[in-house]
C-alpha cells in the first residue's frame, strides 16, 4: 500500500487484494502451511469485472442443516466500504445503563447467487425499519435489490439474518443500512467503557477492543480476518474531548478512510487526556494516557523508543511504515497486553508507560518489547493478514520473535536476543511437553466457534511460534531469514530463493523441515551417547505414561538442526534427520565433554549418557565459565524435565543446582528458581520443605552478599541489566530462606515507607520483592499499608506491584478478604481479578482458598469477566495439584461446568494432566528428594 492513510476506494481494493493474496506467499516463505493442507486452505479469487475483488474463506462444512447455523460466513458476498457512525455516551441513562448508538452502511458484492445474506451482529438492538425489518437494502450501479422476506438475529451463530424474496446477482454490488443500539459496559470487548478518577471525580473512556471476534459487538460486520474493506469511520463527541481512530482525528467528527479486518478497527474517547508527540521518519507518534501520566513525563520512554524501533522495522521488512502516523494510548481497563489496531495501538497502563523514579527495570523492558511487537505487526499482521484463525501463531509467534529484535535495536546493551530464552522458550516447553498441547497450526475445521478461535491466543502460539521462528533464522540465518521475510511486503522472491541466493546449504526445503515443527505438536528430545556417537530423539513428554490422542502424519519425528561444542572448541552443526543416527565426531576421549544446542537455538531437550552428564557436573564445579551461560542455565533446565519425564534420576538434576554457589549470572540462577519452584509447589506442605530451604539458603547466600558487595551495602543499582534482575533473585529466595540479614534489611525498608508514605525509598527494582517479604512477615498493619497506598497509586507500575504483594500475607482472613475484593471492581478492576486470584494461589496458604472461590463463583466470573484470561486462571489455581483427592476435585469441577468451560476448556485439559504427572512424580521421587536434601545439609551453613 502506498504512504499515507487516505486512500482511494480503487486503492483500498487493490489493496486488500494484495493483502490477503499474501497468504500464497508465505506458503512460499516456507514458514505456514504443509502441501497437504493446501486443498483445505485455497483462496476462492473470483474473477470480476467490477471496481475490485477479494479473497473469500471457504464454506463451512455441511453438518449444520441452515447456513446460519455454520461459524464461517459463506462464500457468497465480499465486502466493500464500511461507512460507521457511532455516538457513544459517557453518561448513564434513566437505567443507569451506559450505551452507544449507530448505524452502518456497508457496501458489498455479490459472489455467488444467493438469496441469503449474514452478517455479524451481537449483543446490539437493532432498529426495525418501517416494513418491520432489521434492516434495509438497495442495490447500487444499476443492480436491484430484492426484496426482504424475512429478517432476525441468530444468537448462537451471533448472525443477523436476512432472506430475501428474490437471489441477489453474482458480480452486481448492493448496499446494507443498520441502526443500532448497543451497551457501552465494563465487559471490555468490543465497544466497551474504561473508568478511573481523577482529583476524585469519576472519568470515563469509550474504547474498543475487536480481536478476535467483537467487532460485531460494535456494528454489525462480516467478522472474519479475511473479509478486509474500507472502512470510514465517524465517531459523535463533544469538541472539547479528545477522540482517536485509526485515521486523523477532525474536531468534533472523527471521519477517515482505511483498509485493514474488522478486528483492527479502533476508537477512543476519553473525557480528559493528553500526549506527547514527535516526528521520527517522517511518521507523527502521540503517546496518549490520563493528563497526570503524560504531566508526569510517564509517556516520553514510549515515545524515544518508538521512533528507532519503526526504524529498525523499516529497515527489517526493507518497506516503509505504512501509514502516517502512530497513535499509542494507555488504558485504564484493557484486557490484553495490547492490540495492533492500525494507526491507533491500544495498550494496559503497564506496557506504555514508564516512571523511572518508581518503575523498574521489567517494567521497562516490558514497555519496550511491547512497543516492539506491537509495531512489527503494522506490516506482519495488519498489511498481511493470514486468512483464517488456525494460523494465528504467525502473526502472533512472528510479532514475538521480533520483537526481540526490535527491543535489543532500541536497547543495545540489555542482551534481549538472548532473554527471549527465558522469557518464551523455557517456559512454552513446559506446555509443549503435555499430551493436550497442540500444533501450532490447526486445520479450519477445528477452529470455527468464537471460543475456539480465543482459545488459540495461548503460549504455544506465542512462545513457541517465536521459538520455532528463532529456530529457523538461525540455521538459514538471521540475514537470509529478513531477506526472505521481505516478500511478505515486496513480493520480491521467496525463502527459498533467499536460501539459495545465500549459499545456505540444507538437507530439505525449509518448508519441509518447517512441517515437522508446524504441523504436529510437541518436541524432540535428543539423546547422545558419546562413547559410540549414536543419536536418538523422541517425543518428549513431561508424563511418560500420558497417551498421546493427537495423530501425526509425521510420526513424532523431527528434522534437528544440532548444534554443539567439545571440551570448549569451535560450534558445530549436524542435521537429525531419522529416528537414529551416528556421528562420529560426538564420541568423545576420556577427558572431553559435550553440550549441545548452543545457546539453546534448536527447540529441543538435549539428554547424555551417564559419564558425559558425569563430565558437565565436573566442569560446572571446576570452571563454570567454560560453558556458554546459556547452556549452564540450559543443563539445569534440561535435566530437571528429564527428571520430570523419568529420564535421569532426580537426585542428577539437583546436583545441576550444586555449582550455584559459585554462579552470579542471572539465567542460570533464574533457571534454577523456576524449576527448584516445581520443588516448593510439590513439597511446600510436607516434611521435604525445611530442608529443602537449608540447601537453597546454603547456595543463595555467597550470591547475597555477592550483591550487597556490589551495590555498596544496597546503596546502589547494578549497572548490568541482568544483574540488576538477579540481585531481586539473590534478595528474595534469601528472604524467603532465612538467610541472615534480608529479612531484617526488607521489613526496615518497608517500615520506613510506613512511616513516611509520601517518600519511598525503596529501589523501583526491589519493591516487587520487597514489598512481598514485608507483607509476609507482618500483619493487618501493613496489609491495610499497602492497600491504601495500592488505592491511592497513580502509577500503573507502582499499583501492579502492590497489587501482588498484597496476596504475600500468610493470615487467612486476609487472603479472604483480597479475593472478596476481586469480585468488586472498584477495588481490583476486571482486567486484573484473574490475575489477582492466580497470585494468591501461588501462596501455599492461598491456594486451597483461592480454589475454592473460584469454584464457587464460576458461573459469575465466566458472564462478568471476559474470555481471555480463563485458561490462565484454571492453570493457576491448580498448579500446585498433586494428590488424587485434587485429581478428583478436578474431575468434579469438569463435570459440574461442561457448558460453561468456554476458553478454559483446553486449560483444565492440561491441568488434568498436569496433575496426574505431578502425582506420579511425587510419589516415586519424595523419599530420595528428602534423602538428597538431607545430605546436602547435614553440615552447617
Amino acid at each position: 500500500m502506498g504512504k499515507g492513510f487516505y486512500i482511494s476506494k480503487a486503492l483500498g481494493i487493490v489493496c486488500v487484494v494484495a493483502a490477503i493474496g499474501a497468504v500464497a506467499t508465505i506458503i512460499a516463505l516456507s514458514v505456514v502451511y504443509a502441501q497437504e493442507k493446501s486443498k483445505n486452505e485455497e483462496a476462492l479469487l473470483p474473477s470480476t469485472s467490477g471496481p475490485g475483488a477479494t479473497t473469500l474463506p471457504p464454506t463451512t462444512p455441511s453438518a449444520p442443516k441452515e447456513l446460519w447455523d455454520h461459524y464461517r460466513l459463506p462464500d457468497t458476498l465480499a465486502p466493500l466500504t464500511y461507512n460507521v457512525t457511532l455516538w457513544p455516551r459517557l453518561e448513564p441513562n434513566e437505567h443507569g445503563l451506559y450505551i452507544f448508538t449507530g448505524h452502518s452502511k456497508v457496501v458489498f458484492r455479490c459472489v455467488k447467487e444467493t438469496d441469503l445474506i449474514l452478517i455479524h451482529s451481537n449483543k446490539l438492538n437493532l432498529t426495525a425499519s418501517e416494513g418491520g425489518h432489521l434492516a434495509t437494502l438497495k442495490g447500487l450501479d444499476g443492480a436491484t435489490a430484492p426484496g426482504l422476506k424475512k429478517t432476525w438475529l441468530e444468537v448462537p451463530t451471533e448472525y443477523l439474518v436476512i432472506q430475501l424474496d428474490s437471489p441477489l446477482q453474482a458480480g452486481s454490488w448492493y448496499e446494507l443500512f443498520t441502526d443500532f443500539v448497543g451497551e457501552l459496559a465494563d465487559d471490555l470487548g468490543g465497544f466497551y467503557r474504561s473508568e478511573y478518577m481523577e482529583d476524585g471525580v469519576k472519568k470515563v473512556v469509550a474504547t474498543t477492543q475487536m480481536q478476535p471476534t467483537d467487532a460485531r459487538k460494535a456494528f454489525p460486520c462480516f467478522d472474519e480476518p479475511a473479509m478486509k474493506a474500507v472502512f470510514h469511520m465517524t465517531l459523535i463527541h463533544p469538541s472539547d474531548t479528545v477522540a482517536l481512530s485509526n485515521g486523523m482525528n477532525h474536531g468534533k467528527y472523527i471521519q477517515q478512510m482505511y483498509v485493514c479486518e474488522c478486528f483492527c478497527a479502533a476508537l477512543c474517547w476519553t473525557q480528559t487526556s493528553a500526549h506527547v508527540s514527535g516526528r521520527p521518519s517522517f511518521v507523527l507518534v502521540r503517546i496518549w494516557a490520563r493528563k497526570k501520566a503524560i504531566a508526569e513525563g510517564q509517556g516520553d520512554y514510549a515515545l524515544e523508543k518508538t521512533g528507532p524501533i519503526l526504524t529498525f522495522f523499516e529497515n527489517y521488512y526493507k518497506s516503509k511504515y505504512p501509514l502516517s502516523k502512530s497513535d499509542q494510548i494507555a488504558l485504564p481497563d484493557f484486557s490484553a497486553g495490547a492490540m495492533e489496531n492500525w494507526g491507533l495501538i491500544t495498550y494496559r497502563e503497564t506496557a506504555l508507560l514508564y516512571n523511572p523514579h518508581a518503575s523498574s527495570n521489567g517494567d521497562k523492558e516490558w514497555v519496550a518489547t511491547v512497543i516492539s511487537h506491537e509495531l512489527a505487526h503494522m506490516w506482519f499482521g495488519n498489511l498481511v493478514t493470514t486468512r483464517w484463525w488456525n494460523d494465528l501463531w504467525l502473526n502472533e509467534g512472528f510479532a514475538t520473535y521480533v520483537s526481540y529484535l526490535g527491543a535489543n535495536y532500541a536497547e543495545p546493551t540489555w542482551n534481549m536476543k538472548d532473554l527471549i530464552v527465558l522469557n518464551e522458550i523455557v517456559g512454552v516447553m513446559g506446555v509443549d511437553a503435555l499430551a493436550s498441547s497442540h500444533p501450532l497450526s490447526s486445520k479450519e475445521e477445528d477452529v470455527q466457534r468464537p471460543e475456539d478461535i480465543s482459545q488459540l491466543f495461548d503460549s504455544i502460539t506465542y512462545s513457541k511460534g517465536a521459538a520455532v521462528l528463532r529456530m529457523l533464522s538461525e540455521f538459514i540465518t538471521e540475514k537470509v531469514f529478513s531477506e526472505g521475510l521481505a516478500v511478505i511486503v515486496t513480493f520480491e522472491y521467496s525463502c527459498h530463493q533467499a536460501v539459495d541466493k545465500n549459499g545456505i546449504k540444507l538437507p530439505h526445503t525449509v518448508e519441509v523441515i518447517m512441517n515437522r515443527w508446524i504441523l504436529q505438536m510437541g518436541f524432540p528430545v535428543v539423546t547422545i551417547d558419546t562413547k559410540t556417537g549414536r543419536i536418538t530423539q523422541k517425543h518428549f513428554l513431561l508424563d511418560p505414561e500420558s497417551v498421546v490422542e493427537t495423530p501425526s502424519e509425521f510420526k513424532y519425528e523431527w528434522f534437528v538442526p544440532m548444534t554443539w561444542i567439545k571440551t570448549g572448541g569451535v560450534e558445530q552443526q549436524y542435521w537429525l534427520l531419522n529416528k537414529e543416527a551416528t556421528n562420529a565426531e560426538m564420541a568423545l576421549g576420556v577427558n572431553d565433554w559435550l553440550v549441545a544446542n548452543i545457546d539453546m537455538k534448536g527447540f529441543y531437550r538435549v539428554n547424555y549418557d551417564s559419564e558425559n552428564w558425569e563430565r558437565l557436573l565436573n566442569k560446572l564445579s571446576t570452571k563454570h565459565q567454560d560453558i556458554p551461560v546459556i547452556n549452564r542455565a540450559q543443563i539445569i533446565d534440561d535435566a530437571f524435565n528429564l527428571a520430570r519425564a523419568k529420564m535421569v534420576n532426580t537426585t542428577l538434576a539437583l546436583r545441576t543446582t550444586k555449582f550455584l554457589d559459585k554462579e552470579v549470572e542471572y539465567m542460570p540462577w533464574e533457571t534454577a528458581s523456576r524449576n527448584l519452584n516445581y520443588f516448593f509447589l510439590m513439597f511446600d506442605r510436607s516434611e521435604v520443605y525445611g530442608h529443602m530451604q537449608a540447601y537453597i539458603k546454603k547456595q543463595v547466600t555467597p550470591l547475597f552478599n555477592h550483591f550487597k558487595e556490589l551495590t555498596a551495602n544496597w546503596t546502589k543499582i547494578p549497572d548490568n541489566h541482568t544483574d540488576q534482575y538477579n540481585q531481586v533473585n539473590a534478595i528474595s529466595l534469601a528472604c524467603s530462606t532465612g538467610v541472615e540479614g534480608c529479612k531484617e534489611l526488607t521489613t526496615g525498608w518497608f517500615k520506613e515507607w510506613m512511616s513516611d508514605p509520601a517518600n519511598n525509598k525503596i529501589s523501583p527494582n526491589l519493591k516487587t520483592t520487597v514489598y512481598c517479604s514485608a507483607i509476609a512477615a507482618g500483619g493487618v498493619d501493613e496489609w491495610d499499608f499497602a492497600w491504601s497506598m495500592f488505592k491511592n497509586a497513580t502509577i500503573a507500575s507502582e499499583a501492579d506491584k502492590l497489587m501482588y504483594a498484597l496476596s504475600c500475607t500468610k493470615q487467612p482472613w486476609l487472603l479472604n478478604r483480597y479475593l472478596e475484593y476481586c469480585l468488586d471492581p472498584t477495588k481490583i478492576r476486571k482486567q486484573d481479578a484473574t490475575s489477582t486470584v492466580v497470585s494468591i494461589a501461588g501462596n501455599p496458604i492461598g491456594q486451597p482458598l483461592a480454589w475454592d472461590f473460584v469454584r464457587a463463583n464460576w458461573d459469575h466470573i465466566v458472564n462478568d469477566y471476559g474470555g481471555f484470561s480463563f485458561g490462565g486462571l484454571i492453570s493457576g489455581v491448580t498448579k500446585r495439584f498433586s494428590s488424587e483427592f485434587e485429581y478428583k476435585q478436578l474431575v468434579q469441577f469438569k463435570e459440574d461446568n461442561a457448558g460453561s468451560l468456554g476458553t478454559s476448556s483446553a486449560a483444565l485439559e492440561q491441568s488434568l494432566e498436569r496433575t496426574k504427572a505431578n502425582m506420579n512424580w511425587v510419589a516415586m521421587n519424595k523419599d530420595q528428594v528428602l534423602e538428597w536434601f538431607i545430605s546436602e545439609t547435614s553440615s552447617p551453613v
